[in-house]
């Protein structure tokens, strides 16, 4: 197989957005090419409360949980869901003040967009 372009975001949750501190909680990655637009989280509690306590984690996982359904196209992702792949991408990487928030869009090649998604997992957020 050869290698697909693609491109990703890490989330970041940002507990107090005039803090500016953030913790790595997941990555959405697409493939153009292989119609690829999957997200994958883990939120580590612990470090999220030590940033502050008062924090809704649950809230945290349901903002994941519906991104990870706009990719996904399903009813986790509301009326953005329903939108082309492209546009879904374009959707969960806008730049946003809110708790859960995209950085910058980075690329790369791979042959293997899930392999590479769990990979990116792995590496920026667990």
């Amino acid at each position: 197989m050869s290698n697909l372009a693609y491109q990703y975001v890490v989330l970041r949750c940002v507990p107090r957005v005039d803090r500016e501190e953030f913790v790595n909680v997941g990555v959405v990655l697409y493939c153009h090419a292989t119609d690829f637009l999957q997200a994958a989280w883990h939120v580590d509690r612990d470090r999220l409360a030590a940033l502050d306590p008062g924090l809704d984690l649950d809230q945290v996982c349901e903002a994941l949980e519906f991104v990870e359904g706009v990719c996904a196209g399903d009813a986790r992702g509301g009326a953005a869901a329903e939108a082309s792949l492209s546009q879904r991408f374009g959707f969960v990487k806008a730049p946003r003040s809110t708790v859960i928030q995209p950085g910058p869009v980075h690329g790369g090649v791979t042959a293997d967009p899930a392999r590479q998604l769990e990979h990116l997992l792995e590496r920026l957020v667990s």
